[in-house]
C-alpha cells in the first residue's frame, strides 16, 4: 500500500471506531441510570454503617444530568473498546508476520484483562474499606456534624481510585516490553525488589487517600503481588528473546 492509501485506511478506521464510540455512548447514557445504582453502592453502605441517611445530593441544578451524561460516555467507550481493538487490529495485521500477530492478540487480551481486574480489585476491595473508613473516621472526630456528599465528587472519586488500580495492574505489560527491548531482566528486578518494595510503599502512601495504614497495605498488596508477577513475565520474555536469537543465529550458520 502506497503512503495515501495508509491514509485512506487510517481514515476508515478511525471513523469506524467513532461510530461504535457514538452508538455506545448512546446505549450508555439510556441505561447510566441503573449503572449509577451499582456505582453509588459502597458509598451508601459506608454511610448505613455508619448510622447515617442513605443519599447522595447534587448543587447544580444540572448536576444530575451532567452526571448521567458524563458516565453514558465512560460507558460507551467501554462498550466500543472492543471495536475500537478490532479496528486498530485490522489496520496493523496486514504489515505483521504470523507470530507477531500472536503476539499482538495475546498483548491486546492480557491488557485488557488485567485492566479490568484491576478496576475488579479497586471496587470490591479497595474502595468499600476506604469509604467505611472515611465515613467512620469523620462520624467519630466530628460529632454532630452530618455529612453531605455531592454524587459528582463521589463519582470522580471513585473514577480516580478504579482508574489508578487499572493502570496499576499494567504493570506486567510494562515489564514484558522493558524485557523485550532489554531495559531490564528479572536477575535485575529480583536484586533490587527491596528497593521496589520501598518504592512501592512510597507511592502507596502519596496515593492513599486515608491517613490509616490498613487501607495503605490494601494499595501496596497488589502492587507487590504484580512486581512478582512481573519478574515472572520478564524471566519468559527474556527466554523466549534468548531462543529466536538462537535460532536466527543457527540459521545464518
Amino acid at each position: 500500500m502506497t503512503f495515501f492509501e495508509h491514509l485512506v485506511e487510517l481514515r476508515k478506521r478511525l471513523i469506524n471506531s467513532l461510530i461504535a464510540i457514538g452508538i455506545g455512548a448512546f446505549v450508555g447514557v439510556y441505561i447510566a441510570k441503573y449503572v449509577i445504582r451499582f456505582v453509588t453502592q459502597p458509598m451508601l453502605s459506608a454511610l448505613k454503617e455508619s448510622n447515617l441517611p442513605q443519599h447522595l445530593i447534587y448543587t447544580h441544578p444540572a448536576g444530575g444530568f451532567n452526571l448521567l451524561i458524563t458516565l453514558g460516555i465512560y460507558i460507551g467507550v467501554v462498550l466500543a473498546s472492543p471495536v475500537v481493538l478490532y479496528q486498530i487490529w485490522l489496520f496493523v495485521a496486514p504489515a505483521l508476520y504470523k507470530h507477531e500477530r500472536g503476539a499482538i492478540s495475546g498483548f491486546l487480551f492480557s491488557t485488557v484483562f488485567l485492566f479490568l481486574t484491576g478496576i475488579a480489585f479497586g471496587y470490591f476491595v479497595t474502595l468499600p474499606y476506604m469509604l467505611r473508613f472515611l465515613v467512620k473516621f469523620s462520624v467519630v472526630s466530628l460529632p454532630g456534624i452530618e455529612p453531605m456528599i455531592t454524587v459528582t465528587e463521589y463519582f470522580d472519586l471513585t473514577l480516580m481510585v478504579l482508574l489508578g488500580f487499572g493502570l496499576v495492574f499494567e504493570l506486567p505489560v510494562l515489564v514484558f516490553f522493558l524485557s523485550i527491548f532489554g531495559i531490564v531482566t528479572p536477575q535485575f528486578l529480583w536484586k533490587n525488589v527491596r528497593y521496589a518494595i520501598l518504592v512501592i510503599a512510597i507511592v502507596a502512601a502519596i496515593i492513599t487517600p486515608t491517613p490509616d495504614a490498613m487501607t495503605m497495605l490494601i494499595f501496596m498488596a497488589p502492587m507487590v503481588g504484580l512486581y512478582f508477577i512481573g519478574i515472572a513475565v520478564s524471566a519468559v520474555a527474556v527466554r523466549r528473546k534468548n531462543r529466536q536469537l538462537a535460532a536466527e543465529a543457527a540459521g545464518r550458520a
